[in-house]
């Protein structure tokens, strides 16, 4: 094991279970590391807001990576930094997506839009992110104009993997198109990814990306794995995506979380 400073952790499918729940032994795992002198961060496809119901009980001070790096916020929400999509990147891409049949979602640094209440994800995702979209019947100038995260929603993954490889075909480097969920394709600003989140905190923190260990689940956290030290794939994770991490934890509903932290970083 390298020294360790810095511990990154993908909040859904990795530091929650699949109902959403903090667990008390993941709380105690990281404060744990509060005491070891290792930081703590989290990074995930959710808007920082919806990531604020964390802050509190993991005494979180590092600053938080919401839209996959698209905005970095203080615990207490202040915006250190936003890197939008263009506007004709996010024109392009909401029409990609609805030519797929996929429903598309706008996210701003502040708003949630969708087109469909009664979509799927819909009233799972505002749960989860524990504050409700706004509907509107179609995405304004306005509204491409300030898009941080477009997200393409539907139940058929095979129709997800498809679209996410003719987006990342079409848009090129002008946008970074990863599955955060098997029927969740995240569009964000090219800079916005969980490997640029690893560059940027460890510029923030001064430390050696050596020093950084990442936590995930997705193809999204990938990008992660590679620019850190130390990389472990939760349980829940696909057979590629355990592939490219240094270790493999139990899954999210059995505390591999946790257990991660304990094994590697308390040696308990």
């Amino acid at each position: 094991m390298p020294k360790i400073s810095l511990l990154i952790a993908d909040v859904d499918g990795t530091l929650v279970t699949e109902d959403k729940v903090l667990t008390e032994r993941a709380q105690a795992a990281v404060a744990a590391l509060h005491t070891r002198n290792i930081r703590f961060a989290i990074t995930s496809g959710r808007p920082p807001r919806g990531m604020s119901m964390l802050v509190e009980p993991l005494s979180l001070t590092s600053p938080m990576a919401g839209f996959n790096g698209g905005v970095f916020a203080c615990p207490d929400l202040s915006v250190l930094e936003t890197r939008k999509l263009s506007p004709d990147v996010a024109r392009q891409t909401i029409e990609m997506l609805q030519h797929h049949g996929m429903d598309a979602w706008l996210y701003t640094s502040t708003d949630w839009q969708i087109q469909k209440k009664d979509a799927p994800h819909v009233a799972r995702e505002a749960w989860t992110v524990k504050f409700e979209p706004t509907v509107v019947a179609r995405y304004s100038d306005q509204d491409l104009d300030r898009a941080v995260k477009i997200v393409g929603v539907s139940d058929d993954h095979a129709l997800v993997a498809k679209c996410e490889a003719d987006v990342s075909a079409a848009l090129g480097d002008r946008a970074s198109a990863k599955r955060s969920q098997p029927y969740y394709l995240d569009i964000t600003n090219p800079s916005a990814n969980k490997g640029a989140v690893v560059d940027e905190l460890v510029k923030m923190f001064d430390i050696a990306p050596e020093e950084v260990m990442t936590m995930g689940d997705m193809p999204n956290d990938v990008l992660m794995f590679k620019r850190s030290g130390f990389s472990i794939a939760m349980g829940n994770a696909s057979d590629e995506v355990k592939s490219q991490a240094s270790a493999v934890t139990d899954g999210y509903n059995d505390e591999g979380f946790a257990k991660a932290v304990e094994r590697y970083l308390l040696n308990v």
